[in-house]
């Protein structure tokens, strides 16, 4: 969703210029299956049925095919999220963009150039002092823009808009190389993932064993990107994108037999 879209653009971009976990796996091409898992043989189970997710949009227009989507899928997006959406948006694969980059999200890494967004531009911020380093606060500065969207987005339109054109971002995850796969059970399990990132209190540390930082705590380092991210953003910013993320997961679940 543009939600998630809208928070991990900047935060995966001010990551990768200072910071890097573990090797970086590319995600594949929001256009290509190459380098995509192996389906499994038998049809997997559907959790979260998007049909019995959220009621549908009043809107009787026919959707566009996903290749000439992006013109009608950014406007329309502009008027959830308004000109701050709008001038952050990459009019280019918008669809098969917002649906790679949340497959990424409980992985360890996100590749730049799936991102629907454009990026924000400044250098990774460090403090150190006798020779320890910590993450900067000021960091989280350049999540203002980003913030705005997710704060303007009203979750229940933007379930609505999601529901009404399912088929195709459903379409562009079996592109994605995951021809039986269910992309809104791997929304809200990139949702949930983020949703269980640990708070911490205090000043986050660093190592820098070679050119890049890394967390000096390994149960930091080894959490998902998405979970790095909410990190990143420091805890105030974390708590309003954890917020907005539980209305949406509410959105999707609550006309789901036995889900919520």
């Amino acid at each position: 969703m543009i939600v998630l879209a809208a928070a991990i653009a900047a935060g995966v971009f001010i990551w990768r210029k200072g910071v890097q976990g573990v090797e970086q796996t590319p995600a594949p091409a929001a256009s290509s299956t190459a380098g995509a898992p192996a389906a499994a043989s038998s049809a997997p189970v559907v959790r979260h049925p998007i049909s019995d997710a959220a009621p549908a949009s009043a809107s009787t227009a026919p959707l566009p095919a996903l290749e000439g989507s992006d013109d009608t899928v950014a406007n329309e997006l502009a008027q959830l999220g308004g000109d701050g959406l709008a001038g952050l948006l990459l009019r280019d694969q918008i669809i098969p963009r917002i649906v790679a980059t949340v497959d990424a999200l409980p992985r360890q890494g996100v590749a730049t150039r799936i991102l629907p967004l454009r990026t924000p531009q400044g250098a990774f911020a460090v403090n150190q002092e006798d020779g320890h380093f910590t993450l900067a606060q000021r960091n989280a500065e350049r999540y203002a823009p980003y913030m705005r969207v997710v704060e303007q987005v009203d979750a229940s339109k933007a379930v609505a808009w999601y529901v009404r054109y399912y088929s195709l971002f459903q379409q562009a995850y079996r592109d994605l190389g995951y021809p039986r796969g269910y992309f809104n059970d791997r929304l809200i399990a990139a949702i949930d993932n983020m949703l269980a990132t640990p708070q911490v209190s205090g000043p986050i540390e660093l190592v820098r064993p070679d050119v890049y930082y890394r967390y000096a705590d390994p149960s930091l380092q080894s959490l998902s990107a998405g979970q790095k991210l909410l990190l990143r953003m420091g805890p105030e910013q974390a708590a309003k994108l954890k917020a907005k993320l539980r209305e949406i997961r509410a959105g999707l679940v609550s006309h789901s037999p036995g889900q919520g």
